[in-house]
């Protein structure tokens, strides 16, 4: 998985529009292989992050989990803590 690509299932506050549409960019890069498309791939590079966006927001809104939401504050300092340990 693509490290910039993050969980977004069972936050609170839920995952925005905008995080959602920067995950669905960043997999259509890593699967393109496209940091910014040519204009002969732009229209489909787009379209792509479009479809999978609204994938993953239909995904959010169907999951279902009896976890209590997770704090984005807390995992957050989690991952920084590991990455300290990790690399110092």
């Amino acid at each position: 998985m693509c490290r910039n690509i993050k969980p977004l299932f069972n936050f609170e506050p839920p995952a925005s529009k905008n995080e959602m549409h920067d995950a669905a960019l960043q997999f259509v890069r890593k699967i393109s292989g496209f940091n910014k498309p040519s204009q002969a791939n732009e229209s489909a590079f787009y379209d792509a992050v479009e479809e999978i966006e609204r994938a993953v927001r239909k995904l959010l809104t169907t999951l279902d989990t009896k976890a209590p939401p997770r704090d984005r504050d807390a995992v957050a300092a989690k991952a920084r803590e590991r990455s300290r340990e990790r690399f110092g």
